[in-house]
């Protein structure tokens, strides 16, 4: 009795070691974003327990929790070592994908984001294979992040909304929040102030209803940082101070060297250079200690502007030039180009598993009516042998035919499948490779106009040419940009011309002080129409020179672009007020002919009018 009592009681002092880490471990993340000291404190006592018990399990959890802990404080080589030390001690598969999102977390703060993205899609397949759509929609929304800060906003948009969707039926007022400051953060970068506070408040009211003292520093900061833009600096001075004092609190003073950066560089514009020195100081330091790429970045700049200021031209040129080098170092067009490879392969590999689970579904079916029939051909063998005999040849033959006939039904998916991958590779390679060289060099020539404005003092029409120079050739990546965008799809959308065309004018609007511009769509036209790459880009670029000509000669005061359908047709008209010319006495130049070639390249038909004193009239109709 006593032996059997023994072992009893050591059973239940292990199932409660057990338990009481697993307690301790969900105990600690509930109060982490309230006071994250704390937090580890009980994680490591958690670990404690569990590595006395040999509990892999919950030692990986206490390891992963104190690694989204120290995220979150910006001591991100630590958080990453303890993700990956969780990632080796234990194959359950939500710890697995914790581990990769968090991973995933650290290189993107440390400006990896090739590895980022690479872990945040290990992450993604397993949330999806287990069905958990709050951590597949956060790991949705983290990808998001990335194209953010990789320039890509259409596409950081698409996956927020994705994220947000996802948030809002689940009722996760912590994930809409996240995904409302994202978005902010692409529309302030876009220059839309007025929708990035509003987005950026409506995050902060849920921040601290949910009492988050991290997420409301941060949302308190980018609301400071929008009042900046706005020209509003003692309301941005507020809500900056609001930011460092709580983030100074909670410890995470990857934040603290956020604000700091943000508190030098309204100082520096508002004219208080002095003062704006010991902040920099500060967010330089801290932005160090946690290794974080964006805020490094931001300091140097500073120290450039700050120089600057002071008329310490050469302390200012050499600030420019590290910053140069160290934003060069993580943002980079083969880190972008390895990304866009990383997610079509994750797509094409999720396809392949819907065509794998498909056809084992196929091959069950199959198999299932199989046994049915020969069950059935079975009870009617005593009575009828001859008409079974012909029986079990017709239904043979039916599912050989059947079957026949599903194998090539997926053979031509398959072929389908990869025909429009080596179509998409190939423009990928076209793409990348306009990018990796055209693009480099016009970049270079840029970069090196730029260090010669700044490294030498030169006479004014020098440079004025320098600065006439740069713009053409910001111009040229420009169009070369819009050449990529064509490459990169195989089929364009009406919106997506519609779109393209619309920026295309604002720009102008802006450019051209004394000229109205009128865009107008009829509300009839048919909005899913859909161009191949190479007719979509051609009627672009003829609206673009039709533009172009209208600006540069015509001296006109309105310019208008109108498209509308008309006897199955699509038609666009580009008609200006002004001096217009005599069709019979002047020779058309590079600009109405390239027009003219374009039109007949996709088949389309092109009349241009013009009048002395009447201005002129282009029309394409497609």
């Amino acid at each position: 009795m006593k032996k059997l009592l023994f072992v009893f009681l050591f059973l239940n002092c292990y199932i409660y070691a057990q338990d009481s880490a697993r307690t301790l471990n969900d105990s600690a993340v509930d109060i982490y974003k309230e006071t994250p000291s704390k937090a580890i404190e009980i994680l490591q006592r958690a670990l404690k327990i569990a590595e006395l018990n040999k509990n892999n399990l919950e030692i990986g959890r206490s390891k992963n929790y104190q690694a989204l802990v120290y995220n979150d404080l910006g001591e991100y080589e630590k958080a990453l070592a303890l993700s990956k030390e969780a990632l080796s001690i234990s194959n359950d598969s939500i710890l697995m994908a914790s581990s990769y999102n968090n991973i995933g977390r650290c290189n993107r703060q440390l400006g990896n984001y090739q590895v980022a993205l690479e872990n945040y899609l290990k992450a993604l397949t397993i949330y999806e294979v287990k069905n958990n759509l709050n951590e597949k929609a956060r790991v949705i929304n983290n990808i998001g992040m990335v194209y953010s800060y990789l320039g890509v906003p259409e596409k950081a948009i698409e996956y927020h909304l994705k994220a947000k969707s996802v948030f809002e039926e689940l009722n996760d007022r912590k994930g809409i929040s996240e995904v409302y400051n994202n978005i902010a953060i692409i529309y302030a970068n876009d220059g839309d102030l007025e929708k990035a506070l509003s987005h950026f408040k409506h995050s902060l009211a849920i921040e601290k209803n949910l009492n988050d003292k991290k997420g409301i520093a941060e949302s308190a900061n980018n609301v400071g940082a929008v009042y900046y833009y706005m020209q509003k600096i003692d309301s941005a001075l507020v809500y900056f101070n609001t930011s460092v004092d709580i983030e100074r609190r909670i410890g995470n003073y990857a934040g603290v060297g956020a604000s700091y950066n943000n508190i030098a560089q309204v100082l520096i514009e508002s004219d208080r250079v002095a003062d704006s020195k010991i902040y920099i100081d500060s967010a330089y330091y801290y932005a160090n200690q946690s290794k974080t790429a964006v805020d490094i970045e931001t300091a140097l700049l500073n120290y450039s502007q700050y120089y600057e200021a002071k008329k310490d031209t050469k302390s200012a040129l050499r600030f420019f030039k590290d910053y140069s080098v160290f934003k060069d170092s993580t943002l980079n067009i083969e880190t972008t180009s390895k990304i866009a490879q990383l997610e079509i392969e994750f797509e094409t590999e999720k396809k392949e598993k819907e065509i794998l689970t498909q056809r084992a579904d196929i091959a069950e079916k199959e198999l299932s009516l199989s046994k049915k029939n020969y069950y059935i051909l079975g009870l009617l063998a005593l009575a009828l042998i001859l008409s079974l005999l012909g029986y079990l040849l017709y239904s043979q033959q039916k599912l050989k035919n059947r079957q026949l006939k599903k194998e090539n039904q997926l053979k031509d998916a398959l072929v389908k499948i990869e025909t429009q991958s080596r179509l998409q590779n190939q423009r990928l390679r076209i793409s990348r490779d306009l990018h990796d060289n055209i693009g480099a060099q016009l970049t270079f020539i840029i970069s090196s106009l730029d260090n010669l404005k700044y490294g030498f003092k030169l006479p004014e029409k020098l440079n004025d040419k320098l600065k006439n120079i740069s713009e053409f050739t910001t111009t040229t990546i420009y169009e070369l940009r819009d050449t990529i965008w064509a490459m990169n799809k195989s089929e364009i959308s009406f919106e997506d011309l519609q779109t393209r065309i619309s920026n295309f004018i604002d720009k102008a609007n802006i450019a051209s002080h004394n000229i109205a511009f009128n865009f107008n769509v009829k509300d009839d036209i048919i909005k899913n129409k859909q161009f191949t790459s190479v007719i979509g880009m051609n009627v672009y670029r003829i609206i673009q020179e039709a533009l172009n000509n209208a600006i540069k000669y015509a001296e006109a005061s309105v310019i208008s672009v109108n498209i509308y359908d008309a006897e199955s047709k699509l038609n666009i008209v580009v008609e200006d007020n002004g001096k217009g010319f005599n069709l019979n006495l002047v020779s058309l130049g590079n600009g109405l002919n390239n027009i003219k070639k374009r039109a007949q390249d996709i088949g389309a038909s092109v009349t241009i009018n013009s009048e002395l004193k009447k201005g002129t009239k282009i029309h394409l109709s497609i």
